[in-house]
């Protein structure tokens, strides 16, 4: 079953269109990514998924059941505009996040000192929240939103500010939740920072669905018959004739082949030339993004967005 499902969601702020009849179904135990560029209406539907705002028309689904107001204590919501009040305690604040997710005093310490343990800041729980990093500040905020063991993290920009060490740690435990049979939303722009991550994608871009789908499957669509090749020996000069090639190095090239890969091997092999590496070449989610907004097609009957 799937845990969200968006249905013809509208939203409108007078004349600007957020979110254009936007539907798409995120999968239960799965790592899902809403990509697209700043101000694509990536935040208007998370707010509508949070009921923070509610859509004008069309409908939210949450485990197969219309929206209501107690899902949201099954919701975890990291935003992009971190939430912590600089002046109280890294304890304290924990505690209070949690028992206002209606943890027992005793529940809410336990699991915030499980995950100051497990995040190695047991040590900062007397420091005020103004006296973190931005990075020791995120770990703080990605542990309020897993506090009270949400069956969906959503999680907005979640590696802004962070080294690549706590980023990885902060993956480690997206992959862990998800073992445990959470769904996670990711929700950025930076949409290399999520390929190798999200299960399934949707790519917004002023407030309408672009693309959607599996991100191996979108890779494979959007593939040009690209192959990189390492070799040892000498290509003539009918290597270029033959193929589309742009050589890198005198032993390495790339190469551009609407027939079979079969027919570069068969070339290097028909020579005794020594293939070294040979790999498919499969486009980033920032170059798949780029191919579908800038398609030939009309939008003469979409709205304008502004």
């Amino acid at each position: 079953m799937d845990q969200v499902t968006l249905r013809n969601i509208e939203k409108r702020y007078g004349d600007h269109i957020a979110s254009a009849s936007v539907s798409f179904s995120i999968p239960r135990g799965s790592i899902f990514g809403l990509l697209g560029p700043n101000g694509a209406g990536k935040t208007t539907l998370i707010r509508m998924i949070t009921r923070i705002t509610m859509p004008d028309s069309g409908q939210v689904l949450f485990g197969g059941e219309p929206l209501r107001e107690e899902h949201t204590s099954r919701i975890g919501y990291m935003p992009e505009e971190r939430g912590l009040y600089k002046t109280m305690k890294v304890y304290e604040h924990l505690i209070y996040l949690a028992r206002l997710k209606n943890l027992s005093g005793t529940e809410a310490a336990n699991r915030v000192n499980q995950w100051l343990d497990k995040f190695e800041i047991a040590g900062w729980k007397q420091k005020k929240i103004e006296e973190l990093s931005k990075g020791m500040a995120q770990k703080v905020q990605f542990i309020a939103t897993v506090l009270h063991d949400p069956d969906l993290l959503i999680l907005d920009e979640p590696f802004s500010g962070l080294d690549p060490i706590n980023a990885k740690l902060i993956e480690d435990e997206i992959y862990a939740l998800r073992q445990q049979g959470k769904t996670i939303i990711f929700s950025t722009h930076r949409m290399e920072q999520v390929e190798d991550i999200c299960d399934q994608i949707v790519l917004i871009d002023q407030g309408h669905k672009i693309l959607e789908g599996e991100v191996a499957e979108l890779k494979q669509r959007f593939k040009e018959d690209k192959y990189h090749i390492t070799f040892d020996g000498v290509v003539g000069d009918d290597f270029a004739e033959t193929f589309d090639v742009q050589m890198v190095t005198e032993h390495e090239a790339t190469v551009h082949s609407r027939s079979c890969s079969n027919d570069i091997l068969k070339y290097f092999l028909d020579r005794d030339i020594t293939i070294r590496s040979y790999s498919e070449i499969l486009p980033s989610l920032n170059e798949i993004f780029i191919r579908a907004v800038n398609e030939p097609k009309s939008r003469a009957d979409q709205p304008t967005y502004i």
